[in-house]
């Protein structure tokens, strides 16, 4: 499989979040990133607001995507077995920068380091773990014509972290299973990277076996999946094909999202991730480069564009 169907890096991270104001104020306002998108989950017959942040082009790997819960009334279970914190490239020269801009606007930042990298720490206002982690050798073009200047601002994801139970079973499929090679380790951490490696391309583990179960519904302050990038629908389809081979059976049939085709596997630790095939209009398949993300997107299952807008809740932007 590691040369017929590699899993590239990061595609997108989705997290089920709290208001949506709430949200997009932060992504677009305090962490400066452009608004890609705005539609709605594709999946069931009531509107949830689906908010997509990212850079100029909304490329892969620079992609945060989120889902409003909080108008749905439904909180997630946090635990073990479950993706935990989403990592953010930035410059490691912009981490004083940073540190400045968080705590300026009432949000309590801790300094720590992983795997030799420093780190800000600090949380999404629905309570979701974050971290800014400093690095110098990120090509990826940041969307510089927000609330940050460009030298200083978001590339993209860095990482992901999953805490399980059990290090051995996620090092089963990471490797086995996602094509993912072993890294580093810490006392209680293991860093997988993916390809060549580097920011957009990490998974971590962390060993939490005296947390509860994670719940896997749809609730505020999760991190609901974690989309990764692979050439095309032929790769796709062998990523299903390989990982049902395995025994990994969980794995669902590609799902058309409109800006991507979708394939899902629940991992054996509970994380949900996705392999998915960019469409090549990519985000201007409904809207032209010069209005991306200023008007609201209705998803396939759903009516008329004020009848959606009249169900969701109510979204300054």
């Amino acid at each position: 499989m590691a040369t017929e169907a590699p899993i590239r890096r990061h595609h997108h991270i989705t997290l089920c979040v709290g208001g949506a104001q709430e949200d997009y104020d932060f992504h677009t306002q305090v962490l400066g990133l452009k608004s890609v998108k705005k539609t709605a989950l594709y999946d069931g017959d009531v509107p949830i607001f689906h908010l997509y942040y990212g850079n100029d082009l909304g490329e892969e790997s620079t992609l945060v995507t989120c889902f409003p819960m909080r108008q749905s009334g439904r909180v997630a279970r946090r635990g073990t077995n479950q993706a935990r914190t989403l990592m953010l490239s930035v410059p490691s020269s912009s981490l004083s920068y940073w540190h400045d801009r968080l705590t300026s606007q009432g949000f309590a930042v801790t300094e720590s380091e992983h795997f030799g990298e420093k780190v800000l720490e600090f949380t999404h206002p629905c309570g979701l773990p974050y971290e800014l982690v400093g690095v110098d050798d990120d090509p990826r073009e940041p969307w510089g014509k927000g609330t940050v200047p460009a030298e200083h601002a978001i590339r993209g994801t860095h990482g992901l972290t999953v805490s399980v139970r059990n290090l051995d079973v996620a090092n089963e499929f990471a490797t086995a299973g996602w094509t993912a090679k072993l890294e580093a380790e810490e006392t209680d951490r293991t860093r997988y990277v993916l390809d060549e490696g580097g920011s957009g391309r990490i998974i971590d583990y962390i060993a939490e076996p005296g947390l509860p179960d994670a719940g896997w519904t749809y609730g505020e302050g999760m991190i609901h999946h974690t989309a990764f990038q692979v050439d095309d629908e032929a790769a796709q389809g062998n990523v299903k094909f390989y990982l049902e081979g395995l025994g990994f059976t969980d794995v669902s049939e590609q799902k058309d999202r409109g800006y991507f085709l979708s394939v899902y596997v629940r991992t054996p630790t509970g994380a949900l991730f996705e392999a998915t095939v960019s469409k090549p209009q990519g985000f201007t398949i409904d809207e032209t480069y010069e209005n991306m993300g200023s008007e609201f997107q209705v998803p396939p299952q759903f009516g008329s564009v004020e009848d959606v807008v009249s169900q969701l809740e109510p979204l300054v932007w």
